[in-house]
């Protein structure tokens, strides 16, 4: 029995064993399940936390390229002009915000995203924007409608419509500086929460990482010395190679090497073992920008070591002027001859003014100088903008808001005092002039606001005013007032300008600033033709040589080319001689008419090839070519420019007209295209049939409103201010634009006609075209308009004299008819002058007049 009890007890404490375990068993694997599931939910939280950066990152980046750049659609749009809106300037803080947010998520400095880190983040936002909105901010609280701060926001002109009312609400209470003090300690406050560390500790942190970090490199940098040069020629010069070393651990003087060892007495001379072991460090320490890598007899030197800028790193010698002793320690052939094989292209890049004379002194390297001046020759360079003033923004008028609130105050006084009910609901500060767009009530009539410009510009001082009512798609009238201090408007701006430079035609020119600051790029392409017209000093001729100017900077002579007509010889003489230039800039009035006949007829032999490929236009012309390998066959754009007409129409007027009239109508597809100036915009110098075709249209101030609705059909030009400042009327639109034109000086004309001509291009004019024009010559072309002109030029020549008198008595025709034959073989260069009453001397003889006509015919086949 007593066995039996004694086992019983142990099978059950046996029992009790296994029992316990297995509880201890089964503890256990709770316990690894449990800590495999804590590593799992850690695992998903920085999951969603990084997604949540990544998605921070990234709408922060889209609002910032919504608000600097259109690139981001409609939709980008849309929201910069919201948040512009509501916060102003502070909107570009917003993404910034986010972007950091994102950036302190991936990098640990932050707490885990949550409600209270949204509330801060949107704190820290309104206190920025309450400090920004305070200074547009009074003790008056928020002046103006809702609407208006609205739109002076999206022009970052006021404090947006949160911080407006919620920065008055508070100055109410508590003052302006109440309102900056709160804000400021809330913004501190605000981020030491989202940062979750006392500024305190993150300072010594800072300082603490610093030590640990210069101690890592000094102790980095010792290792990198060698052991002979410990063991053995530290021995000898303790002194000189320790303070070489405290000068490398100096980050404070990140000079290289070389120029360190200018300093020492033995510069120049050091044995060849340290300067293996210095080259060593150098590499080492100095690893990527400057390296110089390989010991010993193999050092390169690593093309890093050249700035963008062409400008080589500054060692204390030019491994190019021929002297081996500048460079410090041994001087070495295979080094020399390292220095010799560089790529000559890479380092005088933006040298190209000195590239022949940097080959000459290299050895060696005379197929690569000659190969690269011969590209030099070939292509065209486009000017830099370096050439052109820089404008000088200090001198600038101040934009400041008193000035313009007040007068808008006072313009709605003005208004309600004539019984008018409108009121102002923007102001935009131009170059020369201020427009304030008024809204006038329902029942007003528009034109109770136009007779009041007299009366306007009295109770605003003003020295000119003009209404444009009503602004093109606004619901408003705009008065535009001359300002005080007007701003200049240099070619530079407009030529730098994003819009400019991404233009893809090469006919694109610079136009001016509107009145809301935005550079404006017109598409001679597009208009086809324009007119330009103003007074004696109003920029008439400075809009002529920007437009050229800008061709100079978009196109290469192989795409357009220029045809000048100047009969004032005083304005376009200083183009002879650049690339682009068809002709030689011609100042003879008939000369002038017998070029605008040549043109004529190239249009017309360009539609008679167009019509030989059965294509439309000379796009489409040029890129057949290209594709059927006719590279020859290519044909440039032709840009007409004449700069004073008037001069023109007294000389050959019939001649002048009916050449501008045809080149109007048909020249565009041809790739033609006219610029006209004038000074006089008088219904005899700009006839009916010139406005006809030539839609586009520039005015600058004029005399008169007679003068103004010659050129642009509607009053308003002779209300400009002058100097630049135009009406821009494109084909596009019913209703001018007022724009300020660039000023372009006359030191800019010549450096950059210089910098054209110094290319080494030659002259690129067409001889024949030149022969032709001198001989007062045209191609036959329709013959002038006349069936019996090739007749009486055939008897003119027989006869040895020519008159009016003599044709009508031959041809039995009328008197304009026959004088019009004679004014056509002056132009022809056939006959003189008129002399009084004599009959006019022939110049010509038949001979030379067959041999002409034979020319015509074989450039008519090809």
């Amino acid at each position: 029995m007593a066995g039996k009890k004694t086992s019983n007890r142990t099978s059950t404490k046996k029992v009790n064993t296994k029992s316990k375990n297995y509880g201890l068993t089964q503890n256990r694997g709770k316990g690894g399940k449990s800590g495999r599931n804590d590593a799992y939910i850690e695992n998903r939280k920085k999951l969603k936390e990084e997604i949540a950066a990544v998605i921070l990152i990234t709408v922060g980046v889209f609002f910032l390229i919504s608000l600097s750049w259109n690139f981001t659609g409609n939709l980008g749009k849309n929201i910069a002009l919201l948040l512009k809106g509501c916060f102003s300037i502070c909107a570009y803080v917003l993404p910034i915000l986010l972007i950091l947010y994102g950036i302190m998520i991936f990098t640990g400095h932050t707490k885990p995203i949550g409600i209270k880190t949204i509330i801060l983040l949107m704190i820290v936002f309104t206190s920025i924007n309450l400090i920004s909105a305070g200074q547009f901010l009074d003790y008056g609280g928020v002046r103006g409608y809702f609407s208006q701060i609205y739109a002076n926001s999206q022009r970052l002109e006021s404090g947006g419509v949160l911080g407006m009312y919620m920065g008055a609400a508070i100055i109410g209470l508590v003052g302006k500086i109440g309102l900056y003090l709160f804000s400021i300690v809330i913004l501190v406050i605000s981020i030491m929460l989202i940062i979750n560390k006392p500024f305190s500790k993150a300072y010594k942190e800072a300082v603490e990482k610093k030590n640990v970090m210069s101690e890592k490199r000094r102790e980095k940098q010792d290792e990198k010395l060698s052991d002979d040069y410990r063991n053995g020629y530290r021995q000898k010069h303790e002194d000189p190679l320790d303070d070489y070393r405290n000068r490398i651990e100096d980050k404070k003087k990140k000079k290289s090497i070389i120029n360190l060892m200018k300093n020492d007495e033995n510069y120049g001379v050091m044995p060849n073992d340290m300067s293996k072991q210095l080259s060593m460090g150098f590499e080492s320490s100095r690893e990527g920008k400057y390296a110089v890598h390989g010991t010993g007899d193999e050092q390169k030197i690593d093309k890093n070591m050249f700035s963008s800028t062409g400008q080589s790193l500054s060692l204390g010698y030019n491994p190019y002027d021929g002297n081996e002793n500048n460079f410090p320690g041994e001087s070495d052939s295979k080094f020399s001859k390292t220095v010799n094989d560089m790529d000559v292209e890479f380092i005088s890049s933006e040298n190209n003014g000195h590239t022949s004379k940097e080959c000459d002194d290299v050895k060696g390297s005379t197929p690569r100088c000659e190969k690269l001046e011969n590209n030099d020759l070939e292509k065209y360079k486009k000017p830099p903008l370096s050439l052109l003033i820089t404008p000088n923004k200090t001198n600038r008028a101040s934009r400041g808001s008193n000035s313009l609130r007040t007068n808008a105050m006072l313009l709605e006084e003005t208004l309600k005092s004539f019984n008018v009910d409108a009121k102002v609901i923007n102001v935009t500060k131009g170059s020369s002039v201020t427009r304030y767009e008024i809204q006038p009530a329902i029942g007003v009539k528009v034109a109770s606001i136009v007779r009041l410009a007299d009366d306007i510009a009295l109770n605003l001082r003003a020295r000119s005013i003009r209404i444009e009512a009503p602004i093109p798609g606004k619901a408003a009238v705009g008065i535009e007032i001359e300002n005080e201090t007007r701003e200049m408007v240099t070619i530079k701006e407009i030529l730098s300008s994003n819009q400019f430079k991404s233009h893809d035609s090469n006919l694109a020119f610079a136009v001016g600033k509107d009145i809301g600051g935005l550079p404006v790029i017109a598409d001679l392409a597009k208009m086809p033709h324009m007119l330009i017209a103003g007074a004696t000093g109003s920029g008439k001729s400075v809009c002529i040589n920007t437009i050229i100017a800008s061709l100079l900077y978009k196109a290469t002579p192989d795409e357009v080319r220029l045809i000048l007509i100047d009969p004032k010889m005083v304005e376009l003489g200083n183009y002879n001689g650049i690339p682009h230039l068809l002709i030689p800039v011609v100042t003879d009035s008939n000369k002038a008419a017998a070029a605008l006949n040549w043109a004529v007829s190239e249009m017309t032999q360009r539609y008679k090839k167009f019509a030989s490929k059965n294509v439309k236009d000379l796009k489409s012309y040029n890129r057949l070519m290209t594709k059927n390998g006719d590279g020859d066959m290519i044909m440039p754009k032709i840009v007409i420019i004449i700069d004073e007409l008037a001069d023109l129409m007294m000389v050959a007027s019939s001649q002048v007209e009916d050449a501008i009239a045809r080149l109007a109508q048909l020249a565009r597809a041809a790739g033609m295209h006219l610029i006209v100036a004038t000074q006089r915009p008088s219904v005899d110098v700009v006839t009916g049939i010139i406005k006809a075709n030539i839609p586009s249209r520039i005015a600058f101030m004029v005399s008169s409103q007679i003068d103004s609705r010659t050129i642009l059909d509607m009053a308003g030009a002779e209300k400009l201010v002058g100097n630049g400042d135009m009406l821009y009327k494109p084909q596009d639109t019913d209703k001018p634009i007022r724009v300020q034109g660039p000023y372009i000086s006359d030191e800019e004309v010549h450096k950059i006609i210089e910098f054209v001509k110094n290319q080494g291009l030659s002259e690129n004019y067409d001889n024949d075209v030149v022969s032709q024009v001198d001989k007062g010559n045209v191609l036959k072309g329709d013959n002038q308009g006349d069936e019996l002109l090739d007749d009486a030029i055939r008897m003119v020549l027989q006869a040895g004299q020519a008159s009016a008198s003599m044709l009508q008595r031959r041809f039995r025709i009328g008197y304009n008819r026959a004088a019009r034959m004679i004014d056509t073989m002056e132009a022809l260069g056939i006959i003189g002058q008129q002399e009084g009453s004599k009959p006019r001397n022939v110049t010509m003889s038949l001979e030379e007049y067959e041999s002409s006509l034979s020319k015509n015919d074989e450039s008519e086949k090809i």
